[in-house]
């Protein structure tokens, strides 16, 4: 097998992985935020282990470390509001709504940049509303509240993966997720009492997992944040931004796939929930078409993909 074909198996194994995470989100009873919680401390505390991190944490100024600390705030958040929608709707839902992060990074990434937003942004934006449209007709109206929790939690991906765009190059990639991890479960250590409050469903109160969530939690940790890591690491050295930005962009119909085959949610939704998701991938898929560079290195944002299952994660920055 030749390297870029070898690469390009490792990238769809990544995301892959990635769709699990929804379906594992799905299988633990525990409540969205200790879900969260849990796995952003796994992963930032196996990651303290390492020397590597200690001496990266140690070089970085301060303000670097706080800027990356609010990213973290804003990961921790996104993965909240996802797997709110996880547990309020259903793992294809969530998914579902994880492809319009794409939508909103065309329409927030040009404001942080400070250019103007182009056509073909504006066309994608307006593309997927008759596909909105559609998942929110096509769902148990109790559903609906997880389509608006999910639709947030694009945004805040959105955001975060806007923000680590212009800090990507100032440190280590694996310190990068550290920081950000470990910030992310000290903010949600502190906002617990506050969504008890406000959304109890989502927090519920503090408890060791049981073995069944444990396991689950590891497999979440382990198998769907770091191992795809370092897969992706290994392959964005042999493949093109744009074979990539391709791949990444079909986690959610990975993930709908495997919520049908594993929990047969297709006995929830209805054909209009799945035309409408047939339409946002079509525009979602048609992003990277519209806006690809006669010659892009493949840059794919590390960070981004311990963090999340962050879309529009390419670099470099898109031109008219």
């Amino acid at each position: 097998m030749t390297p870029t074909a070898k690469a390009h198996w490792q990238i769809h194994a990544c995301v892959l992985l990635w769709g699990f995470t929804a379906i594992l989100g799905k299988l633990i009873a525990l409540p969205a935020l200790p879900l969260v919680w849990w796995r952003m401390l796994l992963v930032a505390a196996t990651l303290l282990l390492l020397p590597r991190i200690r001496r990266g944490l140690r070089a970085l100024p301060p303000r670097l470390l706080g800027a990356y600390a609010g990213i973290g705030v804003l990961v921790a958040l996104h993965w909240l509001t996802f797997y709110g929608a996880v547990k309020l709707a259903n793992a294809s839902v969530a998914a579902t709504c994880m492809a319009l992060a794409t939508v909103f990074v065309a329409l927030i990434e040009p404001r942080l940049s400070r250019r103007r937003i182009s056509w073909r942004e504006l066309a994608l934006g307006v593309a997927v509303l008759p596909g909105v449209a559609l998942v929110v007709g096509g769902v148990p109206a109790q559903m609906r509240i997880g389509i608006a929790v999910g639709a947030l939690s694009a945004l805040f991906v959105a955001l975060f993966g806007a923000l680590n765009k212009r800090l990507v190059e100032r440190a280590d990639p694996l310190t990068v997720t550290a920081i950000e991890l470990g910030a992310g479960a000290g903010a949600l250590t502190l906002l617990w009492p506050l969504v008890a409050v406000l959304v109890p469903s989502l927090a519920g109160g503090f408890a060791l997992p049981g073995a069944r969530d444990a396991g689950y939690l590891l497999l979440l940790a382990f198998g769907c944040t770091l191992l795809p890591f370092a897969l992706s690491l290994a392959a964005l050295r042999h493949m093109s931004a744009f074979s990539a930005q391709l791949a990444v962009n079909l986690e959610p119909v990975y993930a709908i796939a495997l919520a049908i085959l594993l929990l047969g949610e297709q006995r929830e939704l209805t054909p209009a929930f799945y035309a409408g998701v047939a339409i946002i991938m079509a525009a979602v898929l048609a992003h990277p078409l519209l806006s690809r560079r006669r010659a892009a290195p493949a840059q794919l944002h590390a960070e981004n993909l311990a963090t999340g299952e962050a879309r529009d994660l390419i670099e470099p920055r898109r031109r008219d």
